[in-house]
């Protein structure tokens, strides 16, 4: 199979210099075209970029020039890694002009017609992006990521909201210092401490769910009722998000049926073995101090996410602990999934 063209836009970011990690040596896609703010246009991107994920810049796109967030590069598939306030206007404009765009941005995730997208929860999702395409008038579409909060939330719960329905949630976060970007937050706040406060993260883990989880309407996506209640911390872990979720359930349900829809968890991901799709999406430890971010956020190349603690709780039935790697699965590993499955469900 001949690799697919594709580019980077906001790739000297973070969440950017993930996405060309994770791309580096991808079996479908191949990096031809990098673009980031005009501070770095010009530049070789090994250049541009101040690498802050692990291993090297790779070998094959760091003598590649940055180019403008401009709808002339060449490929017809790009990721998103812009800032939010950035990237309404330019994604539209890439779509606009035919690309494909796999975002991880917020700016089009409320969009009726524009699908928050986990691969293995919600995939018939993507049919909106037809009454995208036909209200908007473009030959391109837009996918976006969840927040990665969210994503790993609905991955870990979906096997529960098929077996037994979803009545009501709340979820406790403890968010990794990555998911903050780079510089993030600063030394004096973080140490010695826990932040109560991310602006926006609790909203996002309100509604998103709703969303990824509702129905296709004439109109696009109508999100579902679910009661929602959030709580969001950053912590002086470098990257994985741990939720202490508890849940209540639509029917009855013991420890071992729980148990048994978590660990044999499959999705269409998995089906059409999309090269980015963890053979178990969902790992569940017995053991009781775990997961762990230090010890867990790697499973599964960052795609898995694992529970444990999993028990009864006497106000909401029943509780448990959910880990995701928040730059992997929750940000560009996530939007690559996106793209793949695009791809063999024949929309690239």
């Amino acid at each position: 199979m001949e690799r697919i063209p594709v580019g980077v836009l906001g790739a000297t970011g973070m969440v950017g210099q993930w996405f060309v990690r994770l791309l580096s040596g991808h079996p479908w896609f191949e990096i031809t075209a990098l673009a980031a703010s005009a501070r770095s246009v010009g530049k070789p991107y090994q250049e541009a970029a101040t690498w802050v994920v692990p291993g090297e810049v790779p070998e094959e796109v760091a003598g590649l020039t940055v180019r403008p967030c401009k709808p002339d590069l060449p490929c017809r598939l790009v990721f998103s890694a812009l800032p939010a306030e950035e990237a309404g206007p330019i994604e539209k404009a890439f779509a606009r002009a035919g690309y494909i765009v796999s975002s991880n941005a917020r700016a089009h995730r409320y969009d009726p017609d524009v699908p928050i997208l986990v691969p293995e929860v919600n995939p018939g999702h993507l049919e909106v992006t037809r009454l995208q395409r036909k209200q908007r008038g473009w030959r391109g579409l837009i996918v976006t990521c969840p927040n990665c909060s969210t994503a790993q939330l609905v991955l870990a719960l979906e096997p529960l909201r098929r077996a037994f329905g979803l009545a009501a949630i709340n979820v406790v976060t403890l968010q990794a210092l990555s998911g903050a970007g780079y510089p993030g937050v600063p030394a004096i706040e973080i140490l010695d401490n826990v932040i109560p406060h991310i602006p926006g993260e609790e909203e996002k883990l309100e509604r998103e769910p709703r969303k990824i989880w509702g129905e296709l309407s004439p109109d696009g996506i109508a999100e579902v009722e679910l009661p929602i209640s959030a709580h969001c911390h950053r912590v002086a872990t470098r990257d994985g998000h741990l939720e202490a979720v508890s849940v209540s359930l639509g029917r009855r349900a013991t420890l071992e049926g729980i148990l048994e829809a978590l660990s044999s968890f499959s999705s269409l991901p998995q089906e059409l073995e999309l090269p980015s799709a963890p053979a178990r999406p969902i790992l569940v430890r017995t053991e009781n101090d775990r997961p762990q971010p230090r010890l867990d956020r790697e499973a599964g190349g960052g795609m898995s996410v694992v529970v444990g603690r999993v028990r009864e709780c006497k106000v909401l039935g029943w509780k448990l602990e959910i880990l995701g790697h928040n730059t992997v699965r929750g940000a560009a590993g996530g939007a690559i999934l996106n793209a793949e499955l695009l791809l063999a469900q024949g929309y690239l």
